[in-house]
């Protein structure tokens, strides 16, 4: 029965709930209640509601939608909210923060719901609305936020509020903070982002008029919250106070009010720590110890942007650092200090450290042997004699160390004098002089030797080596380091020795040989000076080592110029060999003697002789040439001996000889080209026997212009600038002279031979004139076929010749040009001269002279062969006519006939042809009505 009761009150169940979801996804639930409020101070908005009771009874899951806008604008915000009732019957809340001013105008907030399960929202609850100050009457434009704090990197948003009826006319910042802005209506906007601190901004807001109560003005803060203090620690200096130091990290940029607070406090006691933050580079606070030894400190700090804490868990007694050390004193001796000072705090057990600073710089440390409670000092050994140290001191705690107090004030003290240790470098200069000679000593404090104190003087004595109940003796003051005595010829022992207030040096000792002995070696002519180059910035020193020397010493001059010399030297080891000397006062271009000496029981004795330069330079001047010689193809230079003496800057190694024609560049035989720093190329001639004094260029040109010059050369070069000569070769008239045989006369022989075997020729050979080959048959009208044809009435022969003078009357040049002649009617004809006179056309006369020929002029040539005759003859111009006339054709053989003695007439015959008849050439025709 039980379990059937129990049945039914579970199906009761289920039926109600059934019936209750079943309502919850038909019904709908408003809200009942909405209230807003307004949290000026942190810009939010505050909102409250409830719904209906039996939403809350039923214990359902509510969804809520919330928004809000502003004035008359659209949706700013929208959220949604899930809640779950209950039957407590308190409201339900949201908050919402504005980045706006909530000042600057109206928000207004309202809200649906409905069940989770339902899909139906419930109407909108009203508008609730909080209203600002744009609704207000307010009596001059405002400024929100008036003063804000705002983290830098955050956006800030401002309003400006201007009065009713008024319109924004300006609104911005005087800051090179970038921003944009709204101002065209009664409230105006503006937004800055990503602010940076860049000083404090300001904003300025006008209205579209110009009184004074048409401007407001606000501003506000770009900071940083406070960084987590660093090296937060807690110490004791005297067991009495315990103080807190720590960093306080980056500028937050604010000052004053908005600064950052710093608070400490005990988490063991649950009590702040009653001290006051006292913070410059470091941050420190400071309070009395109670009986408390364990602490847990917590430091805590905050600014309007944020806050941060750290903490510092420390014993008392572990957390020591005692006060620096003060009051020193010591008691010393040459080598020892017994370093004394005084310690406030005389309970703290102490372990302490004295610090002293070595005269070469260096520092070294002592530390005490035990710990000290009531006497504190400290033992410092290993000292030098006569020196000043500075000291400090510093301690600690001897039990549960945690730091070093600070230094001590320095202090400085000096040890006590000690006689001299070590010996003098001396070093001396022999120079011979009348029955004896000059010993110069120089000395100085080499790196073996101290001092121990302040130098008094230098004590010098010397004495014979063999008789030595007699030294001399002298006192020279702390400031010299050289002497001069005189001592005869005989070996002498010679010692300086430094003396300061408690004694001496050890002696430094030096044998001068006999002069006997030393001439030879001081003879410079024994020994040759061996040249050497600079390197590595100093001068390379070798030689060759001498058995049983226990030393070797170089010396030189710094300024070898000077007058005496600043001598200076150097010892080396016995098993060294070569040496670098270098020197500050080394230049390029000086000229260095050094001197190589071998020791063996204080005597030395001169080994090598070196001179050379740290960078040898170019030579100063050239040679100076005094005297040229010249040939027509050679020059010669003579110049006088060039100086080598140590004023130069460099060894003289030699010349060079510049020679070039000052038309032409370098081609003489045996040269190398060289180009000069303006470009031009010149024949170089080396000379490597610096000790030449003459040179001969050969294989120049005659009736030349050259230029010349000669430089000379050291291991640094030559110097730059070159003074050229010029001379001019002589004219070579032996060359012309054989020119003249080898060329003029040949040429001349030639030509006569050329013009003779053409007059020969043109005597004895004629030419056979060619008619196919005459100017005159060239015209078409002469031709036939191939061959040239010349009628007899074309062409009138120049001149005949005709031994008969009564042939000659009968015969005229008309009814010659129009007979038809045989082959021997002209043989036996004699032929007067006829002349054609121009002024008669076409008329002939014929003159008898009383000469055995008489000639006729042919009109139709020109003859420009003139015949010399007698002057007391009539003139006869014997003109020559390349060509006999023909009735029918022209024909050469007729005429080579008359010559030819072999021909078919009687010797008798053909003599007589050729006394009565003239051959005349037909070189050069004119022919009738045409002129050729």
């Amino acid at each position: 029965m039980m379990n059937h009761f129990v049945f039914l009150a579970v199906l009761l169940h289920l039926r109600t709930w059934c019936t209750a979801y079943s309502q919850q996804e038909s019904l709908v639930f408003p809200v009942t209640y909405l209230n807003v409020h307004k949290d000026l101070p942190l810009q939010r908005l505050l909102v409250e509601w409830d719904v209906d009771k039996s939403a809350r009874d039923a214990e359902l899951v509510m969804s809520f939608e919330i928004q809000v806008r502003r004035a008359e604008e659209a949706i700013v915000w929208r959220e949604f909210l899930n809640a779950t009732l209950d039957k407590s019957g308190k409201p339900l809340h949201w908050m919402w923060n504005s980045d706006l001013p909530l000042e600057c105008m109206s928000h207004s907030v309202r809200i649906r719901s409905k069940a989770e399960v339902s899909k139906t929202w419930s109407q909108w609850s009203p508008w609730e609305t909080i209203q600002g100050l744009d609704t207000s009457n307010i009596s001059e434009p405002r400024i929100f936020p008036d003063e804000k704090i705002i983290e830098e990197g955050s956006d800030i948003s401002l309003c400006c509020i201007g009065r009713k009826g008024q319109i924004i006319k300006e609104f911005f910042l005087n800051s090179p903070i970038p921003y944009f802005n709204r101002t065209n209506s009664q409230v105006g906007l503006l937004i800055a982002k990503n602010v940076k601190f860049k000083g404090v901004p300001h904003v300025l807001c006008r209205e579209s008029c110009s009184e004074d109560n048409c401007f407001a003005h606000a501003v506000f803060f770009v900071g940083r919250p406070p960084d987590t203090p660093r090296d937060f620690s807690c110490q004791t200096r005297n067991m009495r106070e315990i103080t807190c130091t720590w960093d306080q990290g980056r500028d937050t940029y604010l000052y004053g009010s908005h600064s950052s607070k710093y608070k400490l406090s005990e988490q063991f006691s649950k009590t702040s720590v009653p001290c006051t933050v006292n913070c410059s580079e470091r941050c420190s606070c400071s309070w009395n110890v109670g009986k408390q030894r364990i602490y847990n400190i917590t430091l805590t700090v905050e600014n309007p942007l944020g806050q941060r804490t750290t903490m510092d868990v420390f014993d008392v007694a572990h957390r020591i650092h005692p006060l620096p050390p003060f009051q020193q004193w010591e008691e010393h001796t040459e080598t020892e200090i017994e370093l004394h000072w005084e310690q406030k705090e005389k309970e703290i057990e102490l372990f302490c450290q004295a610090e002293v600073w070595q005269p070469n710089g260096k520092a070294k440390l002592y530390n005490s042997s035990d710990t000290q409670l009531y006497h504190n000092s400290i033992t410092l050994g290993g000292l030098q004699p006569y020196t000043s140290y500075t000291s400090r001191v510093r301690c600690g705690a001897a039990k549960h160390f945690w730091r070093w107090s600070e230094w001590s004030k320095a202090h400085s003290f000096r040890t006590k004098e000690k006689a001299p240790s070590g010996k003098l470098d001396v070093w001396r200069k022999i120079t011979p002089a009348l029955q004896g000679r000059n010993v110069t000593l120089f000395w100085k404090q080499e790196a073996g030797f101290r001092a121990n104190g302040e130098i008094i003087s230098y004590e010098v004595t010397w004495e014979k080596v063999v008789d030595r109940f007699k030294p001399e003796h002298i006192s020279l003051s702390s400031d010299r380091n050289s002497t001069r005595i005189f001592i005869d010829n005989h070996p002498y022992r010679i010692s300086i020795m430094a003396r300061n207030s408690v004694g001496y040096s050890h002696p430094s000792v030096l044998i001068i040989p006999g002069a006997t002995d030393i001439e030879k070696k001081l003879n410079s002519s024994e020994l040759k000076e061996e040249h050497v180059n600079g390197t590595d910035g100093g001068i390379l020193i070798s030689w060759k080592p001498r058995d049983k020397s226990d030393s070797y010493i170089i010396d030189w001059c710094n300024f070898p110029m000077l007058q005496p010399c600043d001598l200076q030297w150097r010892r080396f080891g016995p098993n060294t060999s070569s040496a670098l000397i270098k020197s500050a006062a080394f230049v390029p271009g000086v000229r260095y003697n050094f001197h190589v000496y071998a020791s063996a029981a204080n005597r030395a004795s001169l080994l090598e002789k070196k001179t050379g330069y740290l960078k040898e330079l170019p030579p100063r001047f050239d040679p100076d040439v005094k005297k040229i010689e010249l040939s027509y193809h050679e020059v010669t230079l003579y110049w006088d001996p060039y100086p080598t003496d140590e004023i130069h800057p460099g060894f003289l190694r030699g010349y060079h000889v510049y020679v070039s024609p000052v038309q032409e560049g370098c081609n003489l035989k045996g040269s190398k080209k060289h180009v000069l720093e303006g470009g031009s190329v010149v024949c170089k001639f080396t000379i490597e026997n610096p000790e030449e004094k003459t040179y001969t260029v050969k294989h120049l040109t005659s009736n030349t212009k050259y230029k010349l010059a000669i430089k000379a050369y050291t291991g640094g070069g030559e110097n730059s600038a070159t003074n050229f000569r010029y001379i001019d070769t002589p004219l070579d008239s032996d060359m012309l002279y054989l020119l003249v045989l080898l060329v003029v006369v040949p040429s001349l022989i030639m030509a006569v031979c050329l013009w003779k075997m053409k007059w020969v020729k043109d005597c004895c050979c004629p030419v056979i004139p060619s008619p196919n080959k005459s100017k005159v048959l060239s015209f078409k009208e002469f031709k036939i076929g191939s061959e040239k044809v010349l009628k007899l009435s074309d062409c009138i022969p120049d001149t005949l010749s005709l031994d008969n003078k009564a042939e000659a009357k009968k015969l005229h040049p008309q009814s010659l040009m129009s007979s038809t002649p045989t082959e021997d009617k002209t043989d036996d004809q004699n032929l007067s001269s006829v002349y054609h006179n121009k002024s008669e056309e076409r008329s002939f006369t014929s003159t008898p002279t009383p000469q055995t020929h008489t000639w006729f002029e042919n009109f139709a040539y020109s003859s420009h062969l003139a015949v010399e005759t007698n002057p007391s003859e009539a003139p006869e111009t014997l003109q020559s006519c390349k060509g006999e006339l023909s009735a029918v054709s022209y024909q050469p053989q007729y005429y080579l006939n008359i010559l030819n003695d072999a021909s078919t007439s009687s010797p008798g015959e053909a003599a007589g042809r050729k006394t009565n008849l003239r051959y005349i050439s037909q070189t050069d025709v004119h022919c009738i009505g045409r002129r050729l």
